[in-house]
């Protein structure tokens, strides 16, 4: 069996040897809008649940949008020219509005990402800047939530007299699906705020993983701080597989994200009748797979499709290495999954320890192994499974101990398919 698998920018041919019983699950795709450029002006002057986005600026005189980093392939490029334009006509001119890129505890954009991510025009335009989630000074405290998370939002953002966000929806590992309040936290939050919300409190919460939401407390969460934030306006958008526009959400930032949350959901769902014996996935190519710590979103979302003590190999480029500073320490410092999670279980939370976090709790589960040529050798020893250095030795492993006639699935574009299984 051939299959052509998402890997950085070029995509990765692999040969699957005859003899097993393969399910390939693609990313289910919505038809492309005809004229997505109308759609988006329909959807912002005729919203969910709110006035229009002209109206709502009526009489502001300042505005802040918060837009995805270069993780997420969100289409800035073609949203912000009709958001702009219609704050400009109600009396908000460029001069009077902020970009935020919401990197959360992500790196900063480069000025050439920058650009990549608002388009060159925009970004001539319009001041557009990185929320530096370390800084706390440049944050305004809202108090606490319900539940006691300390509310810290960008001050740039607070102090707007319009606060929008632009995203996108897909399957998320912890809030179900990304978009809407996504981009105000953890997207704008202070890291104080972010250690909380991706503490053990939520990430060992059942409910909080891919195409969960309804009952899921962290999006729950997010909700609550995303109102106190004072979140006015959302566009969200559907993408195809080959990142076209499907669908626009814009409005109110519940009602609106919740109507693209069930579009998605009712596009993406793949159901199977049973758990498979083992799954070969990937983190769906660039830009998700730039790094190891994104890549790992490969592995939890095959978790819910494989059988106990199945396997998972995951394919990802991860071009810029495994993370961040903190995220590197922390592969290097903890060989032991098991220990690991007890670790942490009552220790302060440090940044970036949910990912590995979320990997830990899949390995109770399944042996995972890795090729991730962009990984540094050295991270191989305490990757809590094998790694190989190349495809072919990754699927001789694999392979080997898997009886003639098992049930492998294979999910080229990984986390962009929501697959579970119908007694999940």
């Amino acid at each position: 069996m051939q299959v052509h698998l998402a890997f950085g920018k070029a995509g990765l041919p692999a040969i699957l040897p005859e003899g097993y019983d393969y399910r390939l699950l693609e990313a289910r795709s919505a038809t492309p809008l005809e004229d997505p450029q109308l759609s988006l002006e329909r959807a912002i002057d005729a919203p969910i649940g709110s006035a229009s986005l002209r109206d709502l600026a009526q009489g502001k005189k300042t505005a802040a949008i918060s837009v995805c980093d270069i993780t997420r392939p969100a289409p800035n490029r073609t949203v912000l020219p009709i958001v702009l334009k219609r704050l400009e006509e109600a009396g908000i001119p460029p001069s009077q509005v902020t970009i935020l890129i919401a990197t959360g505890l992500h790196r900063p954009a480069s000025d050439a990402e920058i650009n990549e991510i608002v388009g060159e025009t925009t970004a001539q335009r319009v001041r557009v800047v990185n929320h530096n989630a370390r800084a706390l000074s440049e944050h305004r405290h809202l108090g606490a939530t319900s539940t006691g998370t300390p509310v810290y939002v960008d001050e740039r953002f607070v102090s707007a007299d319009l606060r929008i966000t632009l995203g996108f929806i897909e399957p998320h590992l912890m809030l179900g699906f990304s978009g809407g309040r996504k981009l105000v936290a953890p997207g704008l939050a202070a890291q104080e705020t972010i250690k909380v919300l991706h503490s053990p409190k939520f990430m060992r919460e059942p409910k909080a993983t891919e195409g969960s939401i309804d009952d899921n407390p962290l999006h729950r969460e997010l909700l609550e701080i995303a109102r106190m934030a004072g979140h006015d306006f959302i566009v969200d958008v559907a993408l195809t597989r080959d990142r076209r526009i499907a669908g626009v959400f814009a409005g109110h930032p519940e009602q609106a994200h919740k109507a693209g949350v069930g579009f998605v959901r009712r596009v993406m769902l793949e159901q199977m009748a049973e758990p498979v014996d083992a799954v070969i996935t990937t983190s769906a190519g660039y830009p998700l797979d730039l790094t190891y710590y994104q890549a790992i979103k490969g592995v939890t979302a095959a978790q819910h499709i494989v059988k106990p003590g199945g396997k998972i190999l995951l394919i990802a480029e991860c071009q810029e290495g495994p993370g961040a500073p903190e995220f590197r320490r922390m592969l290097k410092e903890n060989p032991d999954a098991k220990q690991y999670l007890e670790k942490i279980r009552h220790t302060p939370v440090e940044v970036d320890q949910w990912q590995i976090e979320k990997l830990a709790l899949v390995m109770e589960k399944a042996r995972v192994a890795f090729y991730v040529p962009g990984l540094d050798a050295e991270y191989y020893p305490t990757l809590w499974g094998p790694a190989y250095s190349t495809l072919e030795e990754a699927l001789r492993a694999f392979f080997a101990g898997l009886p003639q006639g098992a049930k492998v699935a294979v999910i080229p574009e990984g986390p962009y398919v929501l697959a579970k299984t119908e007694t999940a």
